[in-house]
């Protein structure tokens, strides 16, 4: 099911290339279909939506925004379980997100300069979220909540509908408990166009939040521009690295965690005990017998799942380090001051009882992360998402007279006589 690499410096990373390659790409044949749909959406508005949902969805609507009625009909069939873990787990993601609140800044200079910033949330906020074989309500919470905490002040919710052109009950009670203003009932390339451009009934927004398919992605990189994006995701992806102290059956339990999402996602454990290897191997093939999704989980694995086995942890965190996991597992009996060593990893989980699903949906950090190695640039998705900066500054005449003869030399330096001009026209003056 999964293959075991012992580290030379050529095998691991002949197999790390391989599994990098599988992120999702954008082809050709995608961007000429979104194109098509981009273009029909920004000229018929809601009406090209109807059709689409109808054509892609099945659904034949009357109206695309789900209404109040609905949201609290959904919350109220929903379990109560369900419901109190909900409610846990947005309090759990509020104060994690709390603390990432910047504030203003403002500086007094000599001569009565002032200068400084301000920080401003963004107007409006579009989350896609998708339909299909899944729902996941817990990514409602977790693209919802930072843009509230950041003082956004309409959040836009779009979706696919089912046949009956209703909205999952679980989707529409998390989308309550995070606050969401408005919900409409389009997915695929058309509600990303419509989140874009606007229409007469969906709002344009300011930026655009939420994962999908080859569609919806390469949707949200043609409309970056026109509005900022999260990220254009991969496939999910998970890095163990483990020594002799770590559980086997923990370890395989963690690697399918993330294999079951798709057959592309990545499980890669690397682990200084080649026991340790074989061990998590057996597990592997003991556990996945049970699992409603074994079909993907074995998929995923036996292409894109591994067990690398090092020389020593340092070298494991080598590993770790130059792959940049979206996902990062610290299983080992020094986990802190391994954790000191990560140095790209988007979301690190430390120690032998924080699996990564806790960081999915309860604990607090965001799930939203960069994938395909982009961690080595890219943050988790946070407060600072659906903020922006704007710079001021404030001179007096004096100021400006000190600072002026570097300015016209620095504006004679680039030809610029109207930068010039505006400065030497106050000290005529």
């Amino acid at each position: 099911m999964i293959k075991t690499i012992i580290a030379n410096g050529e095998r691991e990373w002949a197999f790390l290339g391989e599994a990098r390659a599988r992120g999702l790409e954008t082809g050709k044949e995608a961007e000429e279909t979104v194109t098509k749909i981009l273009a029909d959406v920004r000229e018929r508005r809601d009406t090209a939506l109807f059709d689409y949902t109808e054509k892609f969805d099945g659904a034949k609507l009357s109206s695309l925004e789900v209404k109040a009625e609905e949201i609290e009909m959904a919350a109220s069939v929903c379990a109560s379980e369900f419901m109190a873990a909900l409610t846990r787990a947005s309090e759990n993601i509020r104060r994690y997100h709390a603390c990432q609140i910047r504030q203003d800044n403002i500086q007094f200079r000599e001569n009565g300069v002032t200068m400084g910033w301000r920080v401003l949330p963004l107007g409006r906020v579009g989350v896609y979220v998708p339909g299909g074989t899944a729902a996941y309500p817990s990514s409602v919470l977790m693209n919802a909540i930072p843009a509230k905490i950041a003082g956004v002040k309409e959040i836009i919710m779009v979706t696919p509908p089912g046949k009956d052109g209703k909205v999952n009950p679980a989707i529409l009670a998390a989308a309550r408990v995070a606050g969401v203003d408005r919900i409409f009932r389009v997915g695929g390339a058309q509600a990303i166009a419509a989140l874009a451009y606007g229409t007469q009934t969906i709002p344009q927004v300011d930026k655009i939040i939420g994962p999908g398919n080859i569609y919806v992605a390469t949707a949200k990189k043609l409309v970056f521009g026109q509005t900022d994006i999260d990220m254009i995701a991969g496939p999910s992806e998970i890095l163990i690295l483990a020594d002799q102290t770590a559980n086997p059956a923990f370890l395989a339990a963690d690697l399918m965690s993330q294999a079951e999402h798709d057959p592309l996602a990545s499980s890669v454990l690397v682990t200084d005990s080649a026991e340790l290897a074989e061990q998590v191997k057996i597990e592997l093939a003991r556990q996945v017998q049970n699992l409603s999704r074994r079909e993907i989980i074995e998929k995923s694995l036996a292409v894109y799942g591994a067990a690398i086995v090092t020389g020593d942890m340092d070298s494991a965190m080598e590993i770790a380090n130059r792959i940049a996991p979206e996902h990062l597992e610290i299983c080992a009996g020094n986990p802190m001051e391994l954790l000191h060593k990560a140095k790209n990893a988007a979301s690190v989980f430390v120690g032998h009882y924080t699996p990564e699903p806790l960081g999915d949906y309860w604990a607090g950090p965001n799930h939203v992360l960069p994938t395909s190695g982009t961690a080595r640039f890219f943050s988790p998705l946070s407060v600072d998402s659906f903020v922006k900066k704007s710079s001021f500054l404030c001179y007096t005449r004096e100021a400006l007279k000190d600072a002026a003869p570097d300015v016209l030399t620095l504006a004679a330096a680039e030809g610029l006589t109207a930068h010039a001009n505006a400065v030497g026209i106050r000290m005529e003056n």
